[in-house]
């Protein structure tokens, strides 16, 4: 997952109040249970020592929550009287959470926005195209591409004889004209949408021309769908189910293509070269150390986070700056730090590895992952 909407977190060092906290209504006591989980969140920010503007910036946020639509939880990030994110959740808190700390507490946020990738999806027929982005929140549309229809002088059905062929003709041409305004248009939007998956529905022939179209680039991560339709008030529920499942499948698929490289970066005996990845002794780090070290350079293409991560507590050093981060305070120093201040190390990680763009994967309890609940792949090795 991208985690680069965090970067309004990392302007200033805090303190930050950072509230996770379930929004379920899905109950008949749901207000009342809301008003305690509320009330528990002031709670903990005022014994942790939050000033009283930050504490009432979170619960007038919090208490102008709509009743309708709520989602399975929400985080909240403020400091200085000002709530400055606010985002929806997919899964749900197990409790509700209130920190007050120097770095935002963002470690939770992996596992519970959901790891599901940005898909572009295209509703594809014979006129055209609309597309549409979606992502764990919400889905909206983005853009519509409008082909070329020819009508053959108003004739309704093939023409016989001599004028069969001449019909047929413009009718191709005419469809791949389509298919190459379609293509054009998810060229265009492509790196504009931040996606990292493309679905194409619709029209069976006119989506198979497309996709033949495609960069190599995009048409590595496209995949089509049989059940969309462009017409208004189709039902996308089976759609729906398949949009699903291929991000499953495309989310396990960049985990274990993660992983392989991770275990032939870090160079363990015997897997280099036994899975047939591009990657060399060097091009990964394992534990807090060394992903500390890749992180001050720049140099974390993935960053791989335990879900049970034993190291995640840990003590670092960090300063202002997002790559001011080091194992000792002494190492901090020499960075030019004047005064480093503590803070957690899966925090403090994910503060480098959102600002630098960084990739950040969630390894789940039971896969071979990184020792201690921290690695990387490296975008060069040093």
């Amino acid at each position: 997952m991208e985690l680069g909407f965090l970067k309004p977190l990392f302007d200033h060092l805090g303190p930050w109040a950072s509230v996770y906290i379930d929004t379920t209504r899905a109950t008949e006591d749901a207000p009342r249970r809301q008003k305690l989980r509320q009330r528990s969140v002031a709670s903990q920010l005022i014994d942790a020592g939050a000033d009283a503007y930050t504490c009432r910036a979170v619960m007038d946020r919090l208490t102008h929550e709509p009743a309708s639509g709520a989602p399975p939880g929400r985080a909240l990030f403020a400091a200085g009287g000002e709530v400055v994110l606010d985002i929806p959740l997919s899964v749900t808190p197990v409790s509700s959470e209130a920190t007050w700390s120097l770095l935002p507490h963002i470690a939770p946020l992996p596992g519970l926005i959901g790891d599901e990738p940005t898909c572009l999806v295209a509703y594809i027929d014979r006129t055209g195209a609309d597309m549409e982005l979606r992502d764990a929140q919400r889905s909206r549309t983005v853009a519509t591409a409008d082909g070329k229809e020819w009508r053959g002088r108003g004739h309704r059905s093939i023409p016989a004889d001599r004028y069969e062929w001449h019909y047929r003709n413009k009718v191709e041409n005419t469809w791949n004209e389509t298919a190459d305004i379609i293509t054009d248009e998810l060229a265009r939007q492509w790196p504009e949408s931040g996606a990292q998956l493309l679905v194409l529905t619709g029209d069976s022939r006119e989506r198979r021309a497309v996709y033949n179209r495609l960069p190599e680039q995009i048409r590595a991560v496209t995949v089509e769908a049989e059940n969309g339709s462009r017409s208004p008030g189709a039902s996308k529920s089976v759609l729906d189910r398949q949009i699903a499942q291929a991000c499953q499948e495309y989310t396990h698929a960049r985990l274990e293509e993660a992983l392989n490289r991770f275990h032939a970066g870090r160079g363990r005996p015997g897997e280099h070269g036994e899975r047939g990845v591009d990657s060399n002794p060097g091009d990964a780090a394992e534990g807090v150390p060394a992903v500390v070290d890749a992180a001050r350079s720049h140099q974390v293409g993935t960053l791989l986070l335990g879900q049970d991560a034993s190291d995640a507590g840990r003590d670092v050093w960090i300063g202002p700056g997002v790559d001011q981060v080091a194992v000792q305070r002494g190492q901090a120093q020499a960075m030019g730090v004047s005064k480093p201040e503590r803070a957690r190390a899966d925090d403090a990680l994910l503060r480098s590895a959102a600002a630098a763009d960084a990739e950040v994967l969630l390894v789940p309890a039971g896969m071979q992952g990184p020792a201690g609940g921290f690695g990387a792949v490296l975008r060069w090795s040093g």
